[in-house]
C-alpha cells in the first residue's frame, strides 16, 4: 500500500501508466469487449466499473493536450437502439479531473477494435454498461 494511491489501481495498472509514453493509449474495456483476443498487454481488473477506475485513473494520467480528441468511445452501432448513458458520467469525470477536454471523439466499432490492437494495454473491466469503452490518449505532464 502507498498513501494516497486510490486503492483501486493495482500494482500492474500503476506499472503500465508509468510505462507508457506521450501518445500510447489505454483502452478501458467494458465487461463484453474482447479484450484477450486484442490486447498487446492486458490487465485484469475483475469486478471493477470503469467510472470509478477512470476516475483514479485521471489522478495520474494526463490527456494528450496536442490532439483535439484524447479520449474517444466506440460509437452505437448502426440501428442499435442503445442509448450510452454512462458517456455522460465519463463526460463529468473527465472534466472534473482538470484536464483538457472538449468532447469525444466517436469510432466505428471495427475501427475501435483495430485501434484496441495497437493500444499499449487494454484493461478488462467488469462494467456492465453498453458501449462503455473508451481509449484514452496519454500526454506529457507539465
Amino acid at each position: 500500500m502507498l498513501k494516497g494511491v486510490p486503492a483501486i489501481l493495482s500494482p500492474d495498472m500503476l506499472k503500465v501508466l508509468m510505462e507508457m509514453g506521450h501518445g500510447d493509449e489505454l483502452v478501458l474495456a467494458d465487461g463484453n469487449f474482447p479484450a484477450v483476443s486484442n490486447a498487446r498487454r492486458l490487465i485484469r481488473a475483475d469486478g471493477m466499473m470503469i467510472p470509478p477506475l477512470l476516475e483514479a485513473i485521471l489522478k495520474f494520467f494526463p490527456l494528450d493536450q496536442y490532439v483535439e480528441h484524447p479520449v474517444a468511445l466506440m460509437q452505437v452501432v448502426p440501428g442499435d437502439p442503445t442509448r450510452p448513458i454512462i458517456w455522460e458520467e465519463y463526460r463529468k469525470i473527465i472534466r472534473a479531473s482538470g484536464e483538457k477536454f472538449i468532447d469525444f471523439e466517436h469510432i466505428e466499432r471495427h475501427a475501435f477494435y483495430a485501434r484496441a490492437r495497437n493500444a499499449f494495454a487494454i484493461v478488462a473491466t467488469s462494467e456492465p454498461a453498453l458501449y462503455a469503452n473508451l481509449i484514452l490518449k496519454k500526454g506529457v505532464v507539465v
